[in-house]
């Protein structure tokens, strides 16, 4: 039985050991002999193109490191169209993490869309000595967003036109945004006008125009004023086209408006264009019959052929 007492502690002593010895070696499984890294990013805010804006997006990422080593980690990036920049390397310690960014940055007025960046991490050194790893990419998607910006144009800005006369007027409509939009147009003074007694109409009130694309151009029916008596007065027609994406998505109306100055000068009379219309139908049969008549004293003139049985 003493004997038995004395192998208990002993025996006691030999399983706390080993109990010790298998929690430290998982311990060290669960913190990785092998050297690796864990690569997170953040998905990054869309980017403005227009005049005048950054261009620019930024991309947060992390690098967390699960292992004992102290391992020395190879960024590299690739962007697609965008030009984007970030640290080369880094060195991130046993059982930690370290934040770095990425900057992208977009041309101006690049086309609506998206880019796909990857962004790759690769162990080199663990503890100094040379590691080859297996490479972790992440991916994001950088949003190119639309931005609207467009120009009215018209060779015509002044004309001199009588009472009553029709008149095509045409303007030219640029869509210089970076991507399809759709323009409302219209007179924007055409009750003014039409108080005044301009008769106005615009057959196409929308059109959708590609961007950067040839300009389209707009029609409007224009009839002056037949006011009665003399006119001698300048007026001012605004043609105005408004970007419908604006309106829609970017809160604020972005538009154009192209001022055309028209000079009426001349007399209208009523009832002097049935007149005159009656003054050239009669002037015209007049003429018709003055030639008629002339015809006829040709063929008396001209000396007639007997019959010879006459004779």
């Amino acid at each position: 039985m003493a004997k038995a007492r004395s192998v208990r502690p002993a025996l006691m002593i030999l399983a706390v050991y080993f109990l010790s010895t298998w929690t430290g070696a998982a311990a060290v499984q669960a913190q990785g002999p092998v050297p690796d890294i864990t690569l997170s990013c953040v998905q990054p805010q869309p980017i403005d193109v227009y005049p005048g804006a950054t261009r620019i997006t930024i991309i947060d990422c992390t690098l967390e490191n699960p292992t004992i080593h102290q391992e020395k980690v190879n960024v590299q990036i690739q962007s697609g169209a965008l030009a984007a920049a970030g640290p080369a390397s880094m060195t991130v310690g046993a059982q930690s993490d370290v934040a770095f960014q990425v900057v992208a940055r977009a041309e101006l007025r690049m086309p609506e869309g998206s880019q796909i960046i990857s962004i790759t991490a690769e162990v080199v050194q663990a503890d100094g000595i040379t590691w080859v790893g297996t490479p972790t990419t992440y991916k994001v998607l950088a949003i190119i967003r639309q931005f609207s910006r467009l120009r009215v144009a018209s060779d015509v800005a002044f004309l001199q036109l009588r009472p009553k006369v029709d008149y095509m007027l045409v303007f030219d409509v640029y869509n210089d945004g970076n991507a399809m939009d759709r323009f409302n147009i219209e007179v924007q003074n055409y009750d003014d006008l039409n108080d005044e007694g301009f008769q106005l109409s615009i057959p196409l009130v929308s059109v959708e125009i590609e961007s950067v694309a040839p300009a389209e151009k707009i029609r409007v029916q224009m009839r002056t004023p037949k006011n009665q008596g003399w006119t001698d007065k300048y007026f001012s027609l605004m043609f105005k086209a408004t970007s419908e994406y604006s309106v829609r998505t970017e809160g604020i109306p972005n538009y154009q408006i192209q001022t055309m100055t028209i000079y009426i000068r001349g007399v209208y009379l009523p009832g002097f264009e049935l007149m005159s219309t009656m003054m050239i139908t009669t002037l015209a049969a007049v003429a018709i019959a003055g030639r008629y008549r002339d015809d006829e004293d040709d063929d008396l003139d001209e000396p007639r052929v007997l019959d010879a049985r006459l004779l």
